[in-house]
C-alpha cells in the first residue's frame, strides 16, 4: 500500500543573482506544480520569483502564488497575515501537489519563511518540510569587495533593518566588524553612531545595493572618505564597516 506524505519545500533562493542558485534549488523549482513567492503588497512583483523567472520559463508548466507579506509592524496584522498564508501552503501541499515556497537569501536569516515554517510545523505536523539554504547577501557581498567579514578572534555583529540606534550604538562598541542589512534610509545615522563608538576614520567602509541585478552598485573606502553620495537610502541595500 502506498503511505503519501505531503511535503512542501522552501527554497533560498540565494542574493539575486540565479547564477547562485544551488544545483538542489533548482531542481525542486522545476519539479514543482506550484511556486509559491513572497511580496510586500498585492499586484507587486516578488523578487524572490524574479530571481528563477528563467528556470520557471524553461519549465513552463508551475502555477505561480503571490502570497502577501504587508510592511507593517502592528503584531495583529502580521500574525493573521502569517496564519492565512501558512494555510494557503498547507492546503495546497495537502491536496498533493508540488510546493515550492521561494524566499530571497537564505529561508532561517530574517526570511518571511520563518513564521510560516512554525504556523505549519504546530498546525500541520503531517507535513514533511524541506528546506534548502541559499547564499546569503552578506557572504556574496564579502566577496565582491574582498573584505573579511571575520578571522581569528575578531567578533561580528549583524543588523537588520529597523534599527534601535542606541542598541547597535552599544553592540558596536564590543564588535570588530558590523554588517547592515537592509534599509538604507538608516545608514546616515548609523555611521554618526559607528564613529561615536570608537570605530576609526581608516576602518574599512564597504556598501552595496541591489546585489546581483543589472542595477547592481558595490563601493569600497574608509570610513573617512565617506560622503552623503556615498550612502544609498534603497531598502534592499547592504553595509559592512570593519576596525583596522
Amino acid at each position: 500500500m502506498n503511505f503519501f506524505m505531503p511535503e512542501l519545500i522552501c527554497v533560498g533562493c540565494g542574493p539575486g543573482d540565479p547564477e547562485l542558485l544551488t544545483v538542489k534549488a533548482v531542481k525542486s523549482i522545476k519539479n514543482a506544480d506550484v511556486i509559491m513567492c513572497p511580496t510586500s503588497k498585492e499586484g507587486k512583483p516578488s523578487m524572490a520569483l524574479s530571481v528563477v523567472s528563467s528556470i520557471l520559463a524553461e519549465a513552463n508548466k508551475q502555477e505561480i502564488v503571490n502570497l502577501v507579506f504587508p510592511m507593517t509592524k502592528d503584531k495583529e496584522i502580521l500574525e493573521n497575515t502569517w496564519k492565512k498564508n501558512a494555510r494557503i501552503l498547507a492546503d495546497s501541499v495537502i491536496s498533493g501537489k508540488k510546493v515550492v515556497y521561494l524566499t530571497v537569501g537564505d529561508p532561517y536569516l530574517y526570511s518571511t519563511w520563518i513564521y510560516l515554517h512554525r504556523e505549519i510545523t504546530k498546525e500541520h505536523p503531517e507535513i514533511k518540510i524541506t528546506v534548502i539554504p541559499g547564499i546569503v547577501s552578506m557572504f556574496t557581498f564579502a566577496s565582491k569587495v574582498g573584505i573579511s567579514l571575520a578571522e581569528g578572534a575578531e567578533k561580528m555583529a549583524v543588523i537588520p533593518s529597523c534599527y534601535d540606534l542606541s542598541r547597535v550604538k552599544e553592540i558596536a562598541k564590543n564588535c570588530d566588524t558590523m554588517v547592515f542589512l537592509k534599509d538604507g534610509h538608516y545608514f546616515d545615522q548609523v555611521i554618526k553612531l559607528l564613529r561615536e563608538a570608537g570605530f576609526s576614520e581608516n576602518s574599512v567602509f564597504a556598501i552595496g545595493q541591489d546585489l546581483g541585478t543589472d542595477q547592481e552598485i558595490v563601493r569600497k573606502m574608509t570610513l573617512g572618505e565617506v560622503t552623503s553620495e556615498t550612502i544609498t537610502t534603497k531598502y534592499f541595500s547592504i553595509m559592512v564597516v570593519k576596525r583596522v
